[in-house]
């Protein structure tokens, strides 16, 4: 039996500008609370440097997912994960100091715990748009709130920043694989709090890049995850089944590199994802086919 601790898995693809952060953080967090972790990146096909970053840090583990997705990605690092609980962490993210005591303490005073998560402050975005996405999240735990007091049920968790324990995961039937992106949190939350307690708290808050709201704009990003949200619960699929990743351009341009993802529905394409590629001017998209 392993005596990990925490696995911490991080998806990425095409995150050369901003893993070295990640797991700059991580490790910090490991080191400050001296656990027993490791650390598994999951190279989700990337082209760029992504794997020659990932591979300077000694004991991070890199493992290769071809199939594009983030659940993929998440279930990819799951199987290779030992650790008694799995901490999903995005590329983009970085955690700051104590959050994984947080969390580490709130699980050892629970017992029926399964999982817990934390909201996002959006770092690179002005203060409007910080204040504007902080509201509208916060709003959506006041309904989550609400639900459980009068329905007893409903579960919300921040796809890129949760920790969860293996033993639920594993109970819950662990990533769903005909998500890939859009829901894949609120389908999963749905599910292991049918196992235990999902918690939700700022105390377990993290950083995060708010490229996907200057990309495609704040308020579309918004009514996404509001559709997403609605129809996994509703119809236990996600609303959209595209979806844009937003890249830091690595020439002088100060833009972004957008990539096109689109699962193919025919039977013969089934688990495919057909991508467009394009460079963005900040907050200004441009797509074209990759040739």
């Amino acid at each position: 039996m392993s005596d990990v601790l925490v696995s911490f898995v991080v998806p990425a693809y095409n995150e050369e500008a901003l893993i070295g952060s990640c797991l700059t953080a991580i490790i910090a967090e490991i080191s400050r609370t001296r656990c027993h972790a490791e650390i598994i990146v999951v190279n989700n096909g990337s082209t760029d440097s992504t794997c020659a970053i990932v591979s300077s840090y000694p004991n991070v583990k890199l493992v290769d997912e071809p199939s594009r997705g983030l659940v993929q990605a998440r279930g990819a690092g799951f199987l290779a994960a030992k650790g008694k609980f799995i901490a999903n962490i995005d590329a983009d993210t970085i955690l700051p100091e104590g959050w994984l005591r947080t969390a580490l303490e709130d699980f050892a005073h629970h017992a029926d715990l399964v999982a817990i998560s934390g909201p996002y402050t959006y770092y690179d975005l002005r203060r409007w748009a910080q204040l504007t996405a902080a509201a509208f999240f916060h709003s959506a735990h006041l309904a989550h709130l609400l639900s459980r007091l009068l329905g007893g049920r409903g579960s919300i968790m921040q796809g890129g920043n949760f920790i969860v324990s293996r033993s639920a995961l594993e109970v819950a039937g662990g990533f769903n694989s005909d998500f890939r992106f859009w829901g894949e949190d609120a389908e999963l939350a749905r599910r292991l709090n049918k196992v235990g307690v999902v918690k939700f708290t700022r105390a377990l808050r993290a950083l995060s890049s708010g490229r996907r709201f200057v990309g495609e704009g704040l308020l579309i990003v918004l009514l996404r995850y509001s559709l997403n949200y609605v129809w996994t619960h509703l119809f236990k699929h996600p609303w959209s089944s595209a979806w844009l990743d937003f890249r830091h351009a690595t020439g002088a341009s100060g833009g972004f590199e957008v990539v096109l993802n689109t699962s193919l529905g025919t039977e013969s394409g089934a688990g495919l994802v057909r991508q467009e590629w394009a460079t963005a001017d900040f907050g200004t998209i441009r797509r074209g086919e990759h040739p």
